[in-house]
């Protein structure tokens, strides 16, 4: 199933070449009150993983980034996507045909614009990381 537009809410460990790929394993569930993760995140990172914002397109630091590597969450450190399904989908936010591994991410319907978009969220914190849409 592609995962093409609309990612963000991550950052990225990046991978010397020589490195063989860290293991793709989702973090224990991880569940905390607001006000802990008002504390552990800027107001960017808050907004978009705990309050579903968006950042404005082309602003993402590695929608064009085109290094090896591994984009975790930002909330919880889970790996989400690496960088070998990333893809250029012309939408102005990092774009991937897969997540990191089965248990990474989880998604739901929904119809906050009006029409049904997936959205795709932190497994293992249930931060907000975009939205999939098809081409």
């Amino acid at each position: 199933r592609p995962y093409p537009h609309g990612f963000h809410g991550f950052r990225m460990l990046l991978i010397p070449s020589r490195a063989s790929s860290p293991r793709m394993m989702a973090a224990p569930d991880l569940r905390l009150p607001d006000s802990e993760w008002r504390a552990r995140l800027s107001a960017r990172e808050y907004e978009v993983l705990r309050r579903e914002g968006t950042e404005p397109a082309w602003s993402h630091e590695f929608n064009a980034l085109e290094e090896e590597g591994v984009f975790t969450c930002a909330a919880c450190a889970t790996p989400l996507f690496r960088s070998q399904e990333k893809f250029d989908s012309g939408s102005g936010w990092p774009s991937f045909w897969a997540p990191a591994g089965d248990d990474a991410v989880i998604t739901s319907v929904d119809f906050k614009l009006g029409l049904p978009r997936t959205e795709v969220r932190c497994a293992a914190c249930d931060g907000h990381l975009g939205h999939v849409f098809s081409d």
